[in-house]
């Protein structure tokens, strides 16, 4: 089977590497071969995941695989103007996959892989004090609940990007965890919607869509989940 890759080159000296049929699959890189190279970790333990939550996994047929580098996109940062600037805003990768209308079955593997996360996400919080929730972290943004809290936010912002969110961010429940739910309530309410849809929006210099929007929800939150264990080691 042969696994289309594409690598978002981040000026700093990083890179992810996207399995772009897999929502969700991801591998981070100081450099883009590094990340290449441990996309197949990545995807087994992917696999692994999925198939321990579903008997109907559609990871099955993995078998031998090979990774093939369909695209890569080096981010950069543009000012009000849309001009290159150093600290501007930060246009992040569209691949040419992103052009290609979500599928039925993609958007029910995509809301099954939400849904996962979402529990594992909940799970990690759900055995946390309102102390160690708040924690603040010596060289950290936030705590483990703002880390929470920018999870709803980006998944509200993801939905906006396609003017699909529906309620303004001011609008959301202030409690970290209704907020959590309202959104993503609303996201698994809009994605179905978008089956076979060729929705393409250039906003804020930067182009979307619904599979772009799909890739980053899962990215986000399964990064973040990552981000949280390790908060946690140091509670």
């Amino acid at each position: 089977m042969r696994i289309n890759v594409g690598v978002e080159k981040y000026p700093e000296g990083r890179s992810i590497a996207w399995a772009l049929d897999y929502p969700g699959c991801f591998a981070n890189g100081s450099s883009d071969s590094e990340a290449i190279i441990r996309l197949p970790d990545a995807l087994l333990r992917y696999k692994e995941w999925i198939d321990s939550h579903t008997t109907d996994s559609w990871m099955k047929d993995l078998g031998d695989f090979s990774i093939h580098l369909a695209d890569t996109f080096e981010v950069y940062s543009i000012d009000e103007q849309y001009d290159p600037a150093d600290n501007g805003y930060e246009v992040n990768a569209w691949f040419r996959h992103d052009w290609k209308p979500l599928t039925d079955e993609d958007i029910r593997r995509g809301l099954l892989t939400l849904q996962w996360s979402r529990v594992d996400l909940l799970d990690l919080a759900a055995g946390l004090s309102a102390d160690q929730l708040n924690r603040k972290f010596e060289g950290e943004r936030w705590s483990i609940l703002g880390v929470l809290n920018h999870v709803a936010n980006a998944e509200h912002w993801y939905l906006d990007r396609l003017s699909l969110a529906h309620t303004e961010r001011n609008q959301l429940p202030s409690d970290v965890f209704d907020r959590l739910l309202a959104v993503r309530e609303q996201f698994c309410r809009v994605l179905p919607t978008l089956a076979g849809s060729t929705l393409v929006v250039g906003v804020e210099g930067e182009f979307w869509s619904p599979r772009k929007v799909l890739r980053r929800a899962a990215w986000h939150e399964i990064d973040h989940i990552e981000h949280i264990f390790k908060l946690m080691a140091k509670l």
